[in-house]
């Protein structure tokens, strides 16, 4: 290995337990001989900037040896500057997919080294630092089984400074041991120590009191300013098995049970574990420590068909306080119904009127829904029973609607189907009421000359209108984006606004209606016809509803099944009242 590396240690030691009660076995991460993975600090993965270079790993019989390589970020040459100023001394392993024998790890793959305060593995340390651009030898060596030595090397003269092993007790810092620590060429552990923030020194007080058995809630003046143990690893995301050394189960067990971890350490006696936002304890499973997941809105939100179209059906209908309707009409358009000229001696003739006359009754429409009330009790966060009354009156209000534009769509064989002769559909009303434009296209006919032939259609038809005012386009979205996709011959749109179109169209509103489309039906020729679109004044068609058929919603208890009922409902009748007051457009799709 040639020495273009900036220092090398043993990311990991075999055979040694670990914090976290494993132990690495022997080739455990043979896979990963001679590759280079990330160096970062403290096992931080969601920053960028944490990045300090890379290690090279090289699988030995005692652990994986790391060649490490610090990149030219400030974050970079700052780790490096510790590692050379014998700051910071230890390795870390970050690894997942692991197989384990109990507690042996026989199996896995390291992801990342970290350099760290200390490792859970207590001979995962710095070997050697590379001073580039001095001798070879002027480098740094810590040895593992004895007290660690720190010897720096200049010509024939050296220094050694004396740093207790991690498995003796720490004693607390006098003033004599702070004042004969310290010489000219080396740093005292206190000067170390004061170079950390307020939050790592908070650690560093919990993890040497519970070292030494005492009690964790000691004032910070009193907590002794030795570090005996330190731990700053994080667990990554979702990883099925890993290795980010752990310790103080019992806390993180109770943490879902307790709400959180900070709780569960305050339960525990472990206040200050609070600040331990990086602690290298790994978790599992991870996601107990997750926060509980919130709604982003205050109710569910309803998957449904766009509705705006409903209100303007229910508030564009005439309403009447009666439901029996009687539509009586004298037919004075035949020739027998002219005036005559007279020729004398002849006979005069009296004049013919046909009468027509047309009778709705009215008919029950409901949506039924119920709820124990346990759940009702139980469900907090929001209203449930508002908001299920809300779906209830959206869903009649559709229906209703529906049925009166084109019926509701159901067998008439089915139980559930409104009947057409109660609320009559305008699509399929008698042609005495809805004026059928048939648009027929050629077999070969692309959308835009189908849509070219609608808008003719349309046009032609409204000589035979004989509805109120300025009617409303009801129609669907591919019908509505064919007509305005209709390009000149020189490829510029034609009607590159709905305005546009519906000028051209002599009508007050274009509405799409997501239940109109893929309607058809077949004729008296047996042929398919498929809606493209209605034309009409809903002010021409009557809804009536008898004092207390109006729409009402009930509410009733099940005291057998402890279950809350709720009935909303409406008897109504529904049928046009003006002859040829709307135009139905098909498309002839084939003969039968």
């Amino acid at each position: 290995m040639d020495k273009t590396y900036d220092f090398a240690g043993w990311a990991t030691r075999n055979n040694v337990r670990c914090a976290d009660g494993r132990t690495i076995m022997p080739d455990a991460f043979k896979g990963n001989d001679g590759q280079k993975v990330p160096l970062v600090w403290n096992h931080r993965h969601d920053d960028p900037y944490t990045v300090l270079g890379h290690a090279l790993l090289e699988n030995r019989d005692e652990g994986v040896y790391a060649y490490c390589k610090f990149n030219n970020t400030e974050s970079g040459q700052n780790a490096k500057e510790l590692v050379q100023h014998g700051d910071i001394t230890s390795l870390s392993i970050y690894a997942n997919r692991l197989q384990q024998d109990g507690g042996n790890v026989i199996h896995g793959v390291i992801r990342e080294v970290s350099l760290v305060l200390a490792g859970a593995n207590p001979k995962a340390v710095i070997a050697n630092v590379i001073q580039h651009g001095e001798e070879l030898n002027d480098e740094a060596q810590i040895y593992f089984d004895e007290p660690l030595v720190l010897e720096h090397a200049c010509g024939d003269t050296k220094e050694k400074t004396m740093v207790e092993d991690k498995k003796e007790e720490k004693k607390p810092m006098t003033e004599e041991v702070k004042k004969n620590e310290k010489t000219e060429d080396t740093e005292t552990v206190e000067d170390v120590f004061n170079t950390l923030t307020e939050k790592q020194k908070k650690v560093v007080y919990y993890l040497v009191a519970q070292a030494k058995g005492e009690d964790n809630t000691k004032k910070e003046s009193e907590e002794d300013n030795s570090v005996k143990h330190n731990v700053f690893d994080r667990d990554d995301e979702n990883q099925e098995n890993v290795i980010s050394h752990a310790d103080l189960q019992e806390v993180l067990k109770d943490a879902k049970r307790c709400g959180s971890l900070r709780d569960s350490a305050i339960q525990h006696g472990m206040e200050d574990l609070q600040y331990m936002a990086h602690a290298d304890y790994g978790v599992d499973p991870v996601d107990y420590l997750y926060p509980d997941a919130r709604n982003v809105t205050a109710t569910p939100q309803m998957i449904q068909r766009n509705t705006a179209w409903v209100s303007k059906v229910m508030q564009g209908v005439h309403h009447t306080p009666f439901s029996r309707v009687k539509s009586l009409f004298a037919n004075i358009t035949g020739d027998e119904a002219r005036a005559r000229g007279y020729v004398k001696g002849n006979r005069k003739l009296e004049e013919v009127i046909t009468l027509l006359k047309r009778t709705t009754t009215p008919t029950t429409v409901y949506k039924k829904q119920k709820m124990d009330r346990d759940d009702i009790i139980d469900i907090t966060d929001f209203d449930v029973v508002a908001w299920l009354k809300g779906e209830m009156r959206g869903m009649l209000e559709e229906e209703i609607a529906r049925a009166i534009l084109v019926g509701d769509g159901r067998s008439p064989s089915s139980d559930d189907k409104i009947n057409e002769m109660n609320i009559r559909p305008i699509w399929t009303d008698d042609d005495l009421y809805t004026i059928k434009a048939a648009v027929a296209p050629a077999s070969n006919a692309t959308a835009e000359d189908t849509a070219k032939l609608m808008i003719k259609q349309i046009i032609k038809a409204r000589k035979d209108y004989k509805g109120s005012g300025n009617p409303t386009f009801f129609t669907t979205e591919d019908v509505l984006t064919d007509m305005l996709l209709i390009q000149d011959t020189t490829g510029r749109d034609i009607y590159d606004t709905e305005e546009k179109l519906r000028t051209k169209l002599r009508v007050k509103e274009i509405v799409t209606v997501p239940v109109m489309e893929g309607l058809t039906r077949t004729d008296g020729e047996s042929k398919t016809r498929k809606l493209a679109g209605i034309i009409v004044n809903l002010d021409d068609y009557n809804v009536g509803a008898d004092k207390g058929g109006a729409i009402n919603m009930f509410d009733d208890f099940d005291i057998d099944y402890n279950q809350e009922k709720y009935l909303i409902e409406t008897r109504c009748s529904g049928a046009m009242i003006k002859p040829y007051s709307a135009i139905a457009i098909e498309v002839v799709e084939s003969a039968g």
